[in-house]
């Protein structure tokens, strides 16, 4: 009886931890208990956004009752005793460097969202427990592929393929791809380039965590406020369990308990299809650390151990003989099959000769040289050296400003792109040769100021705008904002309704709602978010016929009409039965 009573206090105990780590988690936050499902409002997922679906089975663990591995304590990456991908708060290195990366550039790119990384590494650890077991390398793909169930409808949404399987390899339904679960039209609307490659792939954890960055910063959020922090998360998954769990993890990492981990440490993955069928702890790759017992010595039971024999005497030497004194060896002739590495005596610049780019922007190619020996051949297996020499904010992607690299068979050596800073100016990089006391090579870059205006604004989607009277117009507005060609985050709009020839305004017709739901025809749409949007409100029609525009102004002075019709109600003719 006594040792029962001491298991209850124990399972109750645990259970009050749990209530009260959720209990401040909701207050935090102001959400409802993580039991309920989300209600419906601005962050509910509409027909062009479906991120928001059952689309997977998340990792719901929380952190104070998440397995720990006190093993792993002391240990170098083991953090504080449970540091491991699917411990308690442990990180590998190449998942904790894409979330502080999409972070930072979040903040050039996105400066009114206040995106921090561990948000995005919350998402990370519920949707893949930061792809731990699926093989991470430290250019931020994965040997294997992390998708989630196909969307054929029942447990999880219906979603036909939109993406002809390039990203899930399936051409009949969708899945929910990479570390961070993007479902491919997701993707296409809010994948970004987070590794500077020039390719936005949702399986590289460097890109999926800049797309998760730009997801939940979507209509203008600021995630310094609580309101928009529940609607963000909520809009990568309805169900408050998810929240619950996504800020729990947050807050863990926020308060410093966490530690990193080698992308190869041995754990089992996060199957997001549900499916665990079959899977078990994944292998450090040869060469990491592995140990091979030695052989044991000792005989085994049951046999003789042999008597040692005695050594016999070696003859003496015979003092009238001379000793023979052993012919030298003859010097190894090199073999001319394998040539002697020459010296580095010089750097080559090789690449584009002009170097710049916009502010907050990745230039479009990195910084390359070739290492010559004075015979002009190349030298292979030298070390060279990239330094950032300058005060513009410009750091390699990574998030340094020196990096080594060693020169291939061609001699070439090539450092990673380069994220200018925010700041407008030049700076140089300039390369090396480890121990090698020969001219540097100088690459001179200038980073321009960004634009802060747009050039053109125009409507995204050509869905004919119509709908009867007294009804709602089907469909969203969303107006994207560009200067060159490139999406222009911050421009102010607004959007007023106006007759058929866009001009001036009306008192009838269609109608936007204020906060306390009377009709308004003229609306501040507040500022483009980071991928140069901006969605209007739902707009109404009352009983008035007819076509009508909608005339948007930006902030820099840029108009456009969209043009919209009411239809005419149909007519419906009574006829008197002939007697």
């Amino acid at each position: 009886m006594k040792i029962l009573r001491t298991r209850a206090a124990s399972v109750s105990r645990q259970g009050l931890c749990t209530a009260l780590l959720v209990a401040s988690l909701t207050a935090a936050v102001g959400v409802s208990p993580p039991h309920n499902t989300a209600g419906a409002d601005d962050s509910s997922p509409r027909p062009s956004d479906p991120q928001g679906k059952p689309h997977g089975v998340p990792n719901l663990a929380l952190p104070d009752l998440a397995p720990k591995n006190p093993g792993n304590a002391g240990k170098p990456g083991g953090g504080t005793g449970g540091d491991t991908p699917d411990g308690n708060t442990g990180i590998p290195k190449t998942a904790l460097a894409a979330y502080q990366n999409a972070a930072r550039l979040a903040a050039t790119q996105l400066p009114g969202c206040h995106i921090p990384w561990e948000l995005i590494a919350g998402i990370g650890r519920v949707e893949s427990v930061h792809a731990g077991g699926y093989g991470l390398r430290s250019d931020g793909s994965t040997e294997k592929p992390i998708r989630g169930p196909r969307l054929t409808g029942g447990q999880f949404a219906e979603i036909r393929d939109t993406d002809k399987g390039r990203w899930d390899g399936d051409t009949e339904y969708d899945r929910a791809v990479g570390p961070t679960q993007f479902i491919p039209s997701t993707w296409e609307i809010s994948g970004a380039d987070g590794n500077g490659d020039g390719i936005k792939d949702p399986n590289n954890i460097f890109d999926a965590a800049l797309g998760t960055a730009h997801y939940l910063c979507a209509n203008n959020r600021d995630l310094n406020s609580s309101a928009d922090l529940d609607k963000a998360v909520l809009s990568y998954n309805q169900s408050r369990e998810y929240v619950t769990a996504v800020l729990a993890w947050m807050r863990t990492y926020q308060s410093g308990n966490v530690g990193t981990v080698p992308d190869n440490t041995p754990t089992i993955p996060h199957n997001p299809a549900g499916d665990t069928s079959g899977t078990g702890p994944t292998r450090p790759s040869p060469g990491t650390g592995s140990t091979t017992t030695p052989p044991s010595n000792k005989p085994s039971p049951g046999k003789q151990t042999p008597t040692p024999q005695k050594p016999t005497p070696k003859p003496k030497p015979d003092p009238q003989k001379p000793t023979p004194k052993p012919e030298p060896k003859p010097e190894p002739k090199p073999d001319p099959s394998k040539p002697i590495p020459s010296p580095v005596t010089r750097l080559e610049r090789i690449g584009a000769a002009k170097w710049e780019t916009t502010a907050g922007e990745t230039f479009a190619e990195p910084a390359k040289v070739r290492a010559l020996d004075k015979a002009g051949k190349p030298v292979a297996g030298a070390r060279v050296v990239f330094d950032i020499v300058g005060d513009t904010g410009a750091r390699f992607l990574g998030n340094t400003t020196k990096v080594t690299a060693p020169t291939g068979e061609d001699g070439r050596a090539a450092a990673p792109r380069v994220l200018a800073g925010d700041k407008a100016g030049q700076f140089t990089v300039r390369v090396t040769v480890v121990g090698k006391d020969i001219a540097p090579v100088d690459i001179h870059a200038t980073v321009k100021p960004a634009p802060t205006h747009a050039d053109k604004i125009v409507r995204v989607g050509n869905q004919r705008l119509e709908t009867s009277p007294n009804s709602a117009f089907k469909g969203e507005i969303v107006i994207q904002a560009s200067n060159g060609g490139k999406a222009m985050p911050g421009i102010g709009m607004t959007a007023t309704v106006a007759p058929a020839n866009g001009e001036g305004t009306v008192k009838t017709g269609p109608y936007f709602k204020d906060k306390n739901g009377k009709p308004i025809r003229t609306v501040d749409l507040g500022k483009t978010a980071g991928n140069g949007q901006v969605t209007l409100p739902e707009l109404f029609a009352d009983d008035l016929s007819g076509p009508f525009t909608i005339r948007i102004v930006s902030s820099d002075g840029q108009v456009l009409i969209v043009h919209l019709t009411v239809l005419a109600p149909e007519s419906t003719q009574s006829s008197t039965p002939k007697t």
